[in-house]
């Protein structure tokens, strides 16, 4: 039995990386397309159908730095449970899939584990983005402020579930923040 675990695990560990590695497009209709630089910079997270570090984060924000190779660089942070909870910070890095004109990402928070990131609303002054997947497992609603409006929001929701969101596990993220921002 000890043999055949040594055996089976490197074919394991072969497996999960292929399955972390291998793109397929998404079934989930991206944006036309994204100017990355644009792009980067602070995005407040406003609801999101949230991952498990996510579930219970006051104050979230997601920064993206775009580096000469291409990678992007991510940093997020939030405070678990509370807005007096101490800061966390992961940082995940993001590739951007070939041809799917930046709206496509491979987003790696654990190697060798990549997670698809799909740009799937954009507003045209880069001010709202809406993030899905297409297992429709996670989604992020986010914005260049900590508040939008409700005719916003609400517009998010309806696109949420035009591409075939259940919004049960929907949660708003509460943004509190002095004038003088992250």
């Amino acid at each position: 039995m000890k043999l055949k675990s040594k055996r089976l695990l490197p074919a394991l560990m072969a497996s999960m990386f292929a399955v972390g590695c291998a793109h397929t497009p998404p079934t989930i209709p991206p944006v036309a397309s994204v100017d990355l630089q644009r792009f980067m910079g602070d995005w407040y997270v406003i609801a999101n159908i949230p991952s498990y570090p996510e579930r219970e984060a006051f104050n979230a924000v997601e920064s993206y730095e775009l580096k000469e190779d291409g990678r992007i660089m991510t940093t997020f942070r939030y405070r678990k449970g509370s807005f007096d909870a101490p800061l966390k910070i992961m940082h995940p890095v993001g590739r951007v899939i070939p041809g799917t004109r930046n709206a496509v990402w491979d987003m790696q928070v654990f190697w060798p584990i990549k997670a698809e990131y799909v740009i799937v609303g954009l507003n045209d002054d880069y001010s709202q983005t809406i993030i899905g997947r297409s297992k429709r497992d996670y989604a992020w609603v986010m914005a260049r402020t900590p508040t939008i409006s409700e005719a916003d929001y609400q517009a998010a929701l309806a696109k949420l579930k035009a591409l075939g969101y259940s919004l049960e596990n929907l949660r708003k993220v509460p943004q509190q923040w002095p004038e003088a921002t992250p």
